[in-house]
């Protein structure tokens, strides 16, 4: 991947930062219930499986694991690196925003748990059946 890709993939992350921050504002979803936060998450999750289909499909199959692993790292990482400046630092809640912002955490782990697994079972060899 050429090194425009990458700062492509990493401002394609803070864009989405920007809007889920702009879209949970003004208390970055903490005024929202555990039930619609959960209903959130879930829908929120398929949305990105969903995408991860899309995304992977696109490209070369031979690619398609090295770019999930980008994809992972580029919405996971540089995300939780700005919560914690936003969340732990500048609101003040330390390392307790992971708890106290359970949502983000979650998907802190969420792109890894879909695209890597997706490009697997995508690059998988197909059975023919008899």
């Amino acid at each position: 991947m050429t090194v425009a890709k990458h700062f492509i993939l990493l401002g394609q992350g803070i864009a989405v930062w920007v809007l889920f921050w702009l879209s949970g504002f003004p208390s970055y979803y903490q005024q929202y219930s555990l039930v619609t936060m959960a209903i959130f998450c879930t829908l929120l999750s398929v949305a990105i499986s969903l995408a991860a289909l899309v995304i992977l499909l696109r490209g070369r199959p031979e690619k398609r694991l090295h770019r999930a692993a980008w994809i992972s790292f580029y919405f996971t990482l540089p995300l939780a690196i700005i919560d914690w400046l936003y969340c732990g630092v500048y609101l003040g809640h330390g390392a307790a925003f992971l708890i106290r912002y359970w949502y983000l955490t979650l998907f802190y782990f969420t792109p890894w748990l879909t695209f890597v697994p997706t490009a697997l079972l995508l690059n998988r060899p197909q059975r023919v059946r008899k």
